[in-house]
Order: C-alpha cells, then structure tokens, then sequence
C-alpha cells in the first residue's frame, strides 16, 4: 500500500488536477455552497472527501492468483459493505477474531493463521495479486479461518468493524515514506489509531512492526499518545513468536537492519 494522510491524520487521496481539487474543495461545502461545519463529526468528513487509504498501481495478477481468486474468492473474499455484517455467521463459528491490514502477498498472514486455528483472521488489502496470492496458499494449506476484504481499511474500519469488537490488530511494515516531507502520509497518525483502538475490545491488543528506525519512533510517539491504548513493555517489544521473520527481514538481519516491533493492549 500507498498511504497518505489528511489533515484530520487519516490518510487521503491526492489531487491529480485544478477540476479534481475544485470538486475535493466542493464536497467540502453544504448543499447551500457554505463550508462544512468544523463540528461534523470526522466519519461523515472522511466519508465526503472519499478518504483512501492507498494509491492503486496496475499490477499483474498471475494465472494461479486468477485461478485462486475465481475457486476460493467467492466463499473467503466478503464484499465491502456500509454496514456491520454478522461475522460469526461469515466465519461460521465464534472465536476470537484479528484484523490484519494489508497483508501484501499474504505469506505472513497464512502462517500465523495456521498456527493459531482456534482464532479467525481478516484481512483487508487493495492489491489484486496479493488478494490472489493469499486464496492460492489458503487454497494449499487447506485453511479456512480467513477472510479477505479488498477495500479500503478505513472505510472497513469505520462501517464493517463495530465498536470494542476485536481481539487484535496486526500492521506489519506498513510503507515508512522515508523521506521526511512524506512522513505525513505514514498510516499511523494520531486520528487513525484512535480509529483501531475504538475497535478493539478491552484488553485487545495491537500489533505493528517495520524495519524503519523513524517510523518506529513515530509509532511508539502516536500509540503511546493514545489515551486508550497502554504499552506491554517499555518500549519496543520482542518479536512474538507467533509473527515469523520473512525472507525480507531475514536478509535485512543479515546485514545489519534493525526491526521494531510494537505491541499495546486496549486499556
């Protein structure tokens, strides 16, 4: 994913012309032309300036990712909806239940699910081929305590997920926009971790993690600065055993790269 971010700290879409920006400015305004009150409420804000989350790219979906997706998609993948669905019934089962956002291929995502099958996992992810590629090891591994939203994560968040619902979120090296004059288009703001944490239940926990010294510290500033959410140790945690060290993380290891991992419980 691509993110950026708002002034409301969510992440946003960018301009691509004076017409786009003059309708972003227009959607801002009430029907009888005046500016939206600064009061609204931030949901019904994002939902008029068609927040996103990312910036889609063209990529290629392979024949197996198309295949994956044609045989598995229509039982694993759920359509994005406005509305909270019944989740149990979706899962089939009640249990205890994580959100992942953005997966990418979804490597990750397969072998903590098979490793942990008494807990349900949904994923939400913009990219077709790491949809595929996910449905492909779903499909290989014979695992079906996984679901897959291709949709905006803040959207999801803020129509599909209800309130004090989740038993844990994972982000997993989300982009680190490294250069500084990007770092506002980070996904972990302020406005969006208030977000997540109003989803989980007390005592759930969230899990972030990236190989980016700077982002690491943004991260431990945001989460630490969230009034609901408290920290598990005093600063960054050891990697739990349940996330694995993927092949990326391994070479950067290797050579001598830091990884960070975060992890806060809902107070």
């Amino acid at each position: 994913m691509i993110h950026d971010s708002n002034d409301a700290g969510f992440p946003d879409e960018l301009p691509t012309d004076r017409n786009e920006a003059e309708a972003k400015a227009n959607a801002a305004r009430t029907p009888d032309n005046q500016p939206t009150d600064p009061a609204t409420p931030h949901e019904e804000v994002l939902h008029r300036r068609r927040i996103r989350s990312f910036v889609t790219r063209a990529c290629r979906v392979s024949t197996g990712q198309r295949r994956a997706m044609d045989e598995l998609g229509p039982r694993f993948v759920v359509p994005f909806t406005p509305e909270q669905p019944d989740w149990n019934s979706i899962f089939g089962r009640e249990a205890p239940r994580v959100l992942e956002i953005g997966f990418g291929m979804g490597a990750t995502t397969a072998e903590i699910a098979s490793h942990r099958p008494g807990n349900d996992f949904l994923g939400v992810e913009v990219h077709e081929p790491g949809v595929g590629a996910l449905l492909k090891l779903m499909g290989e591994q014979a695992l079906t305590n996984i679901r897959i939203i291709q949709h905006d994560a803040v959207e999801v968040l803020e129509q599909m997920i209800a309130p004090d619902s989740l038993d844990g979120v994972h982000i997993f090296f989300p982009d680190p926009w490294h250069k500084a004059r990007h770092h506002k288009r980070r996904l972990i703001q302020p406005k969006f971790v208030a977000l997540l944490a109003s989803r989980l239940k007390p005592g759930a926990y969230l899990h972030c993690a990236t190989d980016w010294q700077n982002y690491a510290e943004q991260m431990l500033e945001v989460l630490g600065g969230e009034p609901s959410l408290q920290n598990t140790v005093d600063d960054y945690a050891p990697r739990p055993d349940y996330r694995p060290v993927t092949k990326f993380e391994r070479r950067g290891l290797r050579l001598g790269h830091g990884v960070w991992d975060l992890v806060f419980r809902k107070r």
